[in-house]
């Protein structure tokens, strides 16, 4: 297995990411655009999610594509996001065709980062509509990452989070991109080191190429939260992308996003809390023109987790100092 040119979910064909970042809210927005509706499912296991259109990505319901997904900070507020890019997209002639109608398809999650220090007197109308119309206009296969977007204002229990990426080329051929905003009230390190939990998944030194600790610290399997530092601890939530080029039926989407949240659960510690949202939508573009065998399918599934762990390590490494901080960037070590 190796990375995509890019180490980034864009590696995966037929898929670009916008970011729109307001650095005294922040806070932001970040949109994965399909260049074509491609297949979607969702898998949430935290405990305290918020989502836009979720249902609809069941296996078991009509709608079998969408237009784009939107990863907002903002908490409930950020859901407005969507309706921004669903107001691009329709400027476009995206959408559902419903008789002379289009409804863009627009899923969404949000994570909790209300109280990082920025300035949330928005007055009336929070601003993530337009970020979210700015983000899909900002649509590229090449993007930022960490402190951006959806990552601009996201804490974790010991470092400050941000949005991460990697891609993976399968022996099969198939492609695999993670995208993901880490805001997560557990740590993606190893007890009071920089080591990160994923780091048997390393590509290339992409996330610091430390390695794991030797010796192991004796408390590395203590849980470190936000819990400790902040008796609230609401300050949440790992929102994600999986992405592939392989053509997927909605429920074996629905699978790839499940074992995406293996990748959580190797990146950090603790996940899927009560006080989490975490969530990972699933895309399946297609544009390899192959559906995968059986065995294949499991490589992708392993992929998929492996990957994601290394998106979400990427993330915290990618973040940058800001003033006012609250949270150390991985980076100001």
């Amino acid at each position: 297995m190796a990375t995509g040119p890019k180490n980034r979910i864009t590696d995966v064909a037929g898929l670009k990411v916008g970011n729109a970042t307001d650095p005294a809210l922040r806070s932001g927005v970040t949109v994965v655009l399909c260049d074509e509706p491609a297949t979607a499912a969702v898998q949430v296991l935290g405990g305290a999610p918020g989502t836009r259109e979720t249902d609809l990505l069941e296996p078991h319901n009509t709608v079998q594509t969408v237009d784009a997904l939107v990863l907002s900070g903002g908490s409930a507020f950020g859901l407005d996001a969507a309706s921004g890019v669903q107001a691009g997209l329709r400027e476009m002639g995206r959408g559902f065709a419903v008789g002379p109608h289009r409804v863009p398809i627009v899923p969404a999650a949000i994570l909790f980062d209300l109280m990082n220090g920025g300035d949330k007197g928005w007055g009336r109308y929070p601003p993530y509509r337009e970020l979210g119309y700015t983000a899909l206009l900002d649509a590229a296969a090449d993007f930022e990452t960490g402190s951006v977007g959806a990552g601009t204002g996201a804490l974790t229990a010991t470092f400050k989070g941000g949005l991460g990426t990697a891609s993976s080329v399968l022996e099969s051929g198939f492609t695999v991109g993670a995208l993901v905003a880490v805001n997560a009230l557990g740590s993606a390190t190893i007890g009071e080191t920089h080591h990160f939990w994923a780091a048997p998944f390393e590509e290339a030194g992409e996330f610091g190429g430390l390695g794991m600790p030797a010796p192991f610290p004796a408390d590395a399997r203590i849980p470190r939260t936000k819990m400790s530092r902040r008796p609230t601890g609401v300050e949440n939530t790992t929102i994600a992308v999986i992405a592939t080029d392989a053509v997927l039926t909605k429920a074996e989407a629905k699978r790839l996003a499940i074992a995406a949240h293996d990748g959580f659960a190797r990146a950090l510690w603790p996940a899927h809390t009560p006080l989490d949202g975490d969530l990972v939508f699933a895309l399946a573009t297609g544009r390899s023109g192959r559906a995968p065998a059986p065995e294949d399918f499991i490589d992708l599934c392993a992929s998929a987790a492996s990957t994601m762990a290394r998106a979400i390590a990427r993330g915290v490494h990618d973040a940058t100092p800001m003033p006012g901080d609250l949270m150390p960037s991985w980076s100001a070590r």
